[in-house]
């Protein structure tokens, strides 16, 4: 079970479908995001409000497990497919936390309940941090039940290639340099903090264009940012990049930057940019420090600090050969510790274990 409109949950099924197993997922939501594989999906409950969506979707999910009878559900999150799973009473049950619901938790009695009760009925629980599993087992569940496993990153789609002609004619650039960011346009990502940089960027340096990537709720303010600091011939909103097309638009970039004020553990966008050997500059949240190491493979710079992300964006500008340098070894650092292909072979592996 996990969102329908999730490039992430794709990402997890399409692998055990491509492996052999019989998968078959469920979502509360709509599907917007499908598998390439020929498996059944279910929109268990696309409605509002939240409450009565979960308790539709426990009728609607405990009515096709009694069908199905499947050997393992497999919960993508915690909060409202993880209630919904609760509901339903099947085990054995896995449930991956997302990080967003473990961070809720901490904040809101009820939900805080909730949430630790989800986990406790668990059978065993996956997060993609450290820092997470930490928090789950502060939450009072028992260390052996929480395993870290990354979401991982596709190192055969995601890797050093030349840079594309078209997509560079698409922008509209020639000679420029180019900055990408990947994240959504919610305030928790932070963008307009890329903006403020970017006028700072372009006083030292005009040959530089900055692709914004996504879409969300603060579009329409952040375009008129641009404007108002007058760098709006200088900056892309290009929307929400087809998966198929990230690698492309990430290896003709020249560097990569994240300016989230939080996240659960290193940003798959992140890892992605870094299994294309691109240099990174990224704000200091989640497990950031854990990945990026100064002078080896980007930098890490305070949350809302405009001006720092700017420097370092600027050295390495002037600095082409320490970009690369930080490229190379952020290539080897993914394929290392965060491939996808291993790190699902871990899921299999555990999905094994409950059934032996």
């Amino acid at each position: 079970m996990a969102p329908g409109d999730s490039i992430h949950s794709k990402r997890w099924i399409d692998f055990f479908a491509q492996r052999g197993h019989d998968v078959h997922w469920a979502s509360l939501e709509n599907f917007t995001t499908h598998s390439d594989h020929a498996i059944r999906t279910y929109a268990i409950a696309p409605v509002k409000p939240e409450a009565y969506q979960v308790i539709k979707g426990a009728l609607a999910l405990k009515y096709l497990l009694k069908k199905m009878r499947p050997d393992i559900l497999h919960v993508h999150s915690a909060g409202r497919n993880g209630v919904t799973a609760l509901l339903s009473g099947f085990h054995p049950r896995i449930v991956t936390a997302w990080g967003s619901e473990i961070l809720v938790a901490g904040k809101s009695k009820i939900l805080g309940m909730l949430i630790k009760k989800v986990l406790q009925s668990s059978d065993l629980i996956t997060c993609d941090a450290e820092h997470m599993r930490q928090a789950v087992t502060k939450m009072g569940i028992k260390d052996d039940k929480v395993r870290v496993v990354y979401f991982g990153t596709d190192t055969a789609r995601f890797k050093p290639r030349a840079k594309s002609t078209e997509r560079r004619r698409e922008l509209g650039v020639q000679d420029e340099s180019l900055v990408i960011s990947l994240r959504s346009l919610e305030p928790i990502y932070n963008i307009e903090m890329l903006l403020r940089a970017a006028q700072i960027i372009l006083k030292h340096n005009p040959k530089v264009v900055f692709i914004i990537a996504g879409t969300g709720s603060e579009k329409e303010k952040l375009v008129q940012l641009a404007e108002s600091l007058n760098i709006a011939d200088k900056v892309r909103f290009v929307g929400q990049i087809q998966n198929q097309l990230l690698p492309e638009y990430l290896t003709t970039s020249d560097i990569y930057v994240s300016t989230s004020q939080s996240d659960a553990g290193l940003a798959a966008s992140t890892a992605e940019a870094m299994s294309c050997a691109l240099p990174v500059v990224v704000t200091d949240s989640g497990e950031n420090r854990l990945w990026i190491e100064g002078n080896k493979g980007g930098f890490i710079v305070p949350v809302e600090d405009a001006e720092a992300l700017a420097e370092r964006v600027i050295f390495l500008l002037k600095n082409p050969d320490a970009g690369y340098r930080f490229g190379q070894f952020n290539r080897a650092l993914i394929e290392k510790r965060n491939n996808y292909y291993s790190e699902m072979l871990k899921i299999e592996e555990i999905y094994a274990s409950m059934l032996r």
